[in-house]
């Protein structure tokens, strides 16, 4: 692919809809940023070669046109001392060297014309290059501030998971530690003698209250 074609490629193309539909937009813009900087090198280098090749025409015009002034005035000088014969041939070498100056304007103006795209190519590459690299750090900050909170909420649920844990496991141990207490409150405890007479007492109880449910049965 010829440089102009990949310099216009490049700027005709829309970054946005590009990194819209890439998989990795990082490493797209990443890519483009490489290519763009790689083919501004290069149109840089084609500009320049294409202006030192302005410059040798240019060099080459005024030479030959010293030179046809030369014989300008070398057949000036033929007609002066009536040597008609000798101007002609002057004005013929004349000739020859405007014929030489016209095919060089010719090419220093396709000279100018390929310096201008060149130079027009590169402030609008340049352009995209920054579109491209402000991309780049947009995005480079998205991913930095998406990092972030994706660390801060997987933190925030380690601790809240971690701290609901522990509440529970506390509360379950204060439980068990309760009930381990109730069971062992009276656990190999000797009766006292007044809950011995008590017992005893309410036995006694219990026995009139069944005798007087059956002596009533008896008379019915």
């Amino acid at each position: 692919m010829g440089i102009f074609t990949r310099v216009r490629d490049i700027i005709s193309s829309n970054l946005n809809t590009m990194l819209e539909k890439a998989e990795d937009p990082e490493k797209l813009v990443k890519l483009m940023i490489r290519e763009m900087e790689d083919t501004l090198v290069e149109i840089k280098a084609s500009c320049a070669g294409a202006m030192a090749t302005k410059k040798k025409i240019q060099r080459d015009i005024d030479e030959v046109k010293d030179r046809a002034e030369a014989w300008e005035s070398k057949a000036q000088l033929a007609i002066s001392k009536n040597r008609d014969d000798l101007a002609r041939e002057a004005l013929l070498e004349k000739r020859r060297y405007a014929d030489r100056i016209t095919a060089f304007e010719t090419e220093i103006e396709q000279a100018n014309t390929l310096v201008t795209d060149y130079q027009a190519d590169i402030q609008k590459l340049e352009e995209k290059l920054a579109a491209a690299r402000e991309k780049q750090r947009l995005l480079i900050q998205r991913h930095v501030r998406a990092s972030q909170k994706l660390r801060t909420e997987q933190n925030v649920r380690r601790v809240d998971t971690a701290d609901a844990m522990t509440r529970f496991d506390n509360f379950e141990e204060r439980i068990e530690r309760m009930e381990t207490d109730a069971e062992l409150v009276n656990y190999g405890r000797k009766p006292s003698l007044d809950e011995e007479f008590r017992r005893l007492e309410d036995d006694d109880d219990l026995e009139d209250e069944l005798n007087a449910l059956k002596k009533k049965n008896q008379d019915n």
